[in-house]
């Protein structure tokens, strides 16, 4: 009795349980805060989870869950066997990767050049001017796309005087151009606001290495390749893997106000494909069981992500 005695006071008393409750007195009202964001997630991200259960039932919105009768993995063989699934595929993996190849190593470029600015207005004015394009939604950005890739647009005009180009070209008719216009104009709208976290990695490294780097004669470039980048592997790292796992997700605000019949063949994405086959086909097991693939893919992309990240620089998210 003794025993059990000492061994529960241990648990309750351990030096662990203390820090603990300690952190939590000192920071109740940083934990009051997050109490909301987790109400949020549970109502809009963990509860609907149960829908999942769809995607292996053929559901109506006349029967409930429990009633529409059970298919098991139909819905996934009707998806692979469908005429679209190649052409979804490739143009969800070809945009994602031009996206990741191009986009993601522009923020940090543009972080460490920007780092170097010594001029502070200068400065302030490129980020300003490179952070506005993130606020615009893409119904606005997709508005002045449109009408700047037109025949008669901006971009036409500029090439045609120039020489480049004989006549002026409908860039968005062209399904051959829009995984490049995709890929641009994203990187457009996000280059700015996504090189803020790289920011403030940046400004979290020790000055004194630039400063003894100074004294043994490195340049702007050398200090940039030797300090910046290796403080802030761990931070590209990070992002590098979450890129990762999302690379079937090809921004589906952005695909849907670019898109239109004559591009379909290079803009059929697989969230434009759930949408069409979910809100305006009403196939609502089908969409979900397409949503639902794309999800345990990009699931076993963070896997894969994490493992090769971890084993190449030593970081990792888990």
């Amino acid at each position: 009795m003794r025993m059990q005695s000492t061994a529960s006071n241990n648990v309750i008393i351990s030096p662990n349980s203390k820090q603990f409750f300690r952190r939590l007195k000192e920071q109740k009202y940083l934990y009051m805060m997050v109490i909301p964001g987790v109400i949020w997630m549970i109502i809009f991200n963990y509860i609907p989870m149960y829908g999942i259960i769809i995607a292996f039932k053929d559901y109506n919105i006349i029967s409930s869950f429990f009633e529409a009768p059970w298919v098991g993995f139909k819905h996934f063989l009707d998806f692979f066997r469908d005429d679209w699934f190649p052409i979804i595929m490739k143009n969800t993996v070809g945009i994602s990767l031009l996206k990741l190849i191009f986009g993601f190593p522009l923020p940090i470029i543009f972080a460490l050049f920007l780092n170097e600015i010594q001029n502070s207005t200068f400065k302030r004015t490129v980020q300003t001017i490179s952070y506005l394009p993130h606020f615009l939604s893409w119904v606005v950005l997709g508005g002045i796309l449109i009408t700047w890739l037109s025949e008669s647009g901006m971009i036409n005009e500029l090439l045609v005087n120039m020489g480049i180009l004989d006549k002026p070209v409908a860039f968005l008719g062209e399904p051959k151009y829009f995984w490049w216009i995709a890929t641009i104009s994203d990187i457009w709208k996000g280059l700015g606001w996504n090189s803020i976290i790289y920011l403030a990695a940046i400004s979290g490294v020790d000055v004194e290495l630039y400063e003894s780097a100074i004294v043994d004669g490195a340049g702007r470039f050398r200090r940039m390749w030797s300090i910046t980048l290796p403080s802030i592997s761990g931070t590209i790292a990070i992002l590098f893997i979450l890129a990762v796992s999302g690379l079937l997700n090809s921004n589906f605000d952005q695909i849907l106000v670019l898109r239109n019949p004559l591009n379909a063949p290079s803009s059929e994405v697989i969230d434009i494909f759930v949408y069409r086959m979910g809100i305006q086909s009403a196939r609502f097991s089908y969409a979900t069981a397409v949503g639902l693939f794309k999800s345990v893919i990009a699931l076993m992309l963070l896997l894969l992500a994490n493992w090769v990240t971890r084993k190449l620089t030593g970081k990792s998210l888990f």
